[in-house]
């Protein structure tokens, strides 16, 4: 099985689906031939550049709606939920420019864009 991303003119992420066809290129060429739209294989065992069985990592993340591919990356991008975030080159997540504090006994963090900082 693979899984493919649909992508706008825009190169963002419209529709994500589960194919029988593991082959990329023909899978691709068969779409853009036929109905003319441009897809991406995508893997759903990656995240932040890691695959999360011990294999070959695809595109840095799993490809999700509203993500954007970028092709200098070779990397499916999330949405960008805080203006204050700052792009992980390595990753291609979005990171807080403070990391969160570790200590979980006080309970779950937030981040608070006015602020700046997490909260509990």
């Amino acid at each position: 099985m693979a899984h493919f991303a649909r992508l706008d003119e825009n190169n963002k992420v419209v529709q994500v689906i589960k194919t029988c066809d593991d082959d990329e290129t023909t899978f691709a060429e068969r779409m853009l031939a036929e109905k003319n739209e441009k897809w991406v294989q995508t893997s759903y065992n990656t995240r932040g550049g890691v695959h999360l069985d011990g294999g070959v990592p695809l595109r840095k993340n799993y490809a999700g709606i509203t993500y954007t591919y970028d092709a200098s990356r070779d990397a499916f991008i999330p949405s960008k939920t805080h203006q204050s975030w700052i792009l992980n080159e390595e990753t291609c997540l979005w990171e807080a420019p403070i990391p969160m504090p570790e200590d979980s006994d006080l309970g779950s963090w937030r981040w608070n864009e006015e602020t700046l900082s997490w909260v509990i």
